[in-house]
């Protein structure tokens, strides 16, 4: 066994893996109290690198088109634009919120991408991120 792997198994014994964030418990001297995730990793100090944000992006990636094809029986079919809407909106919002927009819902699934555009424009959402929203609405029509 290399000594990556030694040092990685004696570190997850000792610090545990912890999967939700955390704070680390005070110890002698300091240094406790820290954000913290995973295997010890300290958050306010070290944070992740781009690599790391990437490889946990693609991974929510991932579990959210499985949410909107488990959710949405057209979503799997629906052109790129819808996909890409309907992703982007979840990521934001998740799955219970973008579910509750029944009209826009509707009109995509009859393929109205106007009509979804418009609705989209029609919601709390717009008011509160116009910018996004905006887009979205915009990714649509264009088709």
């Amino acid at each position: 066994m290399s000594f990556v792997e030694l040092l990685s198994e004696k570190l997850e014994m000792e610090e545990g893996c912890e999967l939700m964030p955390y704070h680390c418990p005070e110890v002698a001297g300091g240094g406790g109290g820290r954000l913290s995730i995973g295997i010890g990793r300290n958050l306010e100090d070290r944070g992740i690198t781009k690599d790391e944000a990437l490889f946990l992006l693609a991974n929510d990636i991932a579990i959210v088109q499985d949410e909107l094809a488990g959710a949405l029986p057209f979503y799997n079919d629906a052109p790129e634009c819808v996909r890409l809407v309907l992703c982007d909106m979840t990521f934001n919002l998740g799955l219970g919120k973008l579910l509750k927009f029944k009209n826009m819902l509707a009109a995509l699934e009859r393929g109205d991408l106007e009509q979804a555009a418009h609705e989209l424009l029609d919601s709390l959402y717009c008011r509160q991120l116009p910018a996004r929203a905006q887009r979205n609405a915009e990714l649509l029509i264009r088709g």
